[in-house]
């Protein structure tokens, strides 16, 4: 049975990828830093729970000893950090913001790919979000323009970078960025305009990706690459 972990997974799109994995017949790991909603989370889909802090290195290292052999990892967990504009912008927002949703990845990948390289077809899907297209941010008339918001933005920029670097350092592995949408769920208030179900759809996507699949890329629900 193919075994997956997804951090931030009690609720939204990570709680979303958990109960689909698991409906593909995947033993599904709820990664989560709270133990009650982690668990809960858990209880509800029949999956498995495991405490996880991604900013946590003691957390991250007994995840690895708990989970114990891995085939899919979806590195879901991260902030938004608000609102934030250029002008207010500061390198503490960044440091807080980037803790989680670069530092972290880097955590969980440096932690568990010892695992992933045991595994007969490893698969890693970074959550990664449109705002951290180069291409569509220097689009004057592209739907990012009024989303100027460059910490959590180059944050997700950043973790593209480091899909395209782990890919070309591990070519027997599937590993790519995705990005769900603009999902109603708790990071953006439920602003969203799609289901955390059509957000989760390119991250079930990628996660079930063959072995000839694609690798190093960062895809968009109608499976366009975004860089």
């Amino acid at each position: 049975m193919t075994t997956s972990l997804i951090t931030g997974a009690n609720k939204g799109l990570g709680f979303e990828t958990a109960r689909q994995l698991i409906a593909a017949g995947h033993r599904v790991w709820i990664g989560a830093r709270n133990p009650d909603r982690g668990q809960q989370a858990a209880d509800q889909l029949g999956a498995e729970f495991v405490r996880l802090d991604v900013t946590d290195d003691a957390s991250v290292a007994a995840a690895v000893e708990n989970v114990g052999a891995l085939d899919v990892l979806v590195n879901n967990a991260g902030i938004s950090g608000g609102r934030i504009g250029p002008s207010e912008a500061t390198a503490d927002d960044m440091r807080a913001v980037y803790e989680t949703n670069v530092f972290g990845p880097v955590r969980v990948l440096h932690a568990f790919i010892p695992l992933l390289e045991k595994s007969e077809v490893p698969v890693i899907v970074n959550v990664s979000s449109g705002v951290g297209s180069l291409g569509l941010a220097a689009d004057p008339d592209g739907p990012w323009r009024e989303a100027n918001y460059p910490v959590y933005a180059s944050s997700k920029a950043a973790l593209n970078m480091l899909t395209i670097r782990y890919a070309a350092a591990f070519p027997s592995m599937r590993i790519n960025s995705v990005d769900p949408g603009f999902t109603a769920t708790d990071f953006n208030r439920h602003r969203g305009t799609q289901t955390v179900e059509e957000g989760a759809e390119v991250i079930i996507r990628y996660a079930l990706i063959p072995p000839d699949g694609p690798t190093g890329g960062f895809f968009d629900r109608n499976g366009a690459e975004i860089w």
